[in-house]
């Protein structure tokens, strides 16, 4: 977590989602249940800017992202996107294609490990802001739709084509983009596309209790794993072990590595200050 700002402000206030903190956990809540929490462009602007400004603000050491009511996120708008990005131009399309691809390259650089809690359908670019979590909790009602192609684009969209391979394979992921069928719970846990499913009047609970572990536990050693995951996806083996090997050493001069001698020593549990 950098405490250099400068002249740049944090922002206070995100209009067009709830972000709510406490005792170290965020939770982000998309808050549109009327439209399944379709994305407009200022959504999709807050949460790239969110998942950058997140490692800027202090003592957060866990994100849960979920939805209100009966979805998780049904992707882009139809009405609110869709329908306006047929007048751009080129331009303005290949600006709004990074904008979003710019959301789950935030996610995935942010060394703040982040829980998706998907309390129902996660379609389109809703199912890639899923991908883009480190852990996956679903209700039994849930479900996954790589819809890009049947709106005639590219299954590959936001990263898609990079994420999901490494998650369920290149077989099995070059069926699910290429057709858009729809991915069950029970089905994304036995291909590995999530950690689990849990009853739906549990799922909230499970998801903070799964944040709560990682932001009362070894802060720094999570977020070490989370970024060395991220990068050495596309690294030699030499240079990830080069890279671990850097990293081990500079965590063996952190407060949490002496705290867990210390209380190995003493016969307790260590108190972890992400130190």
């Amino acid at each position: 977590m950098s405490p250099f700002r400068a002249s740049a402000s944090l922002t206070t206030a995100w209009k067009h989602f709830r972000v709510e903190e406490s005792a170290g956990v965020v939770t982000i809540t998309l808050d549109r249940p009327e439209r399944l929490n379709a994305l407009t462009f200022d959504v999709y602007a807050d949460l790239r800017d969110l998942f950058l400004e997140l490692p800027q603000t202090g003592d957060v050491g866990a994100v849960v992202l979920t939805g209100e009511g009966r979805g998780f996120c049904s992707g882009g708008d139809v009405e609110d996107i869709i329908g306006r990005l047929l007048s751009f131009d080129t331009r303005q399309l290949l600006e709004f294609t990074r904008m979003t691809g710019a959301v789950v390259q935030h996610m995935r650089e942010c060394p703040v490990p982040i829980v998706a809690a998907v309390n129902g359908t996660a379609a389109g670019a809703g199912a890639v802001l899923a991908l883009a979590a480190d852990f996956r909790l679903l209700s039994p009602e849930a479900n996954f739709r790589f819809l890009f192609t049947q709106v005639g684009l590219s299954g590959g969209d936001m990263g898609t084509a990079y994420l999901l391979p490494r998650l369920v394979g290149l077989g099995r992921a070059t069926q699910i983009l290429t057709f858009g069928d729809r991915i069950d719970a029970d089905e994304a846990v036995s291909i590995g596309l999530a950690n689990g499913v849990v009853p739906a009047e549990g799922l909230a609970e499970e998801a903070h209790r799964l944040a709560r572990r990682l932001a009362d536990g070894p802060n720094l050693a999570y977020q070490a794993t989370k970024l060395l995951l991220t990068r050495e996806q596309d690294m030699t083996l030499a240079a990830s072990i080069e890279l671990e090997a850097m990293t081990q050493a500079l965590l063996m001069h952190t407060k949490d590595h002496a705290e867990f001698h210390a209380a190995f020593t003493a016969r307790r549990a260590p108190a972890w200050s992400g130190r």
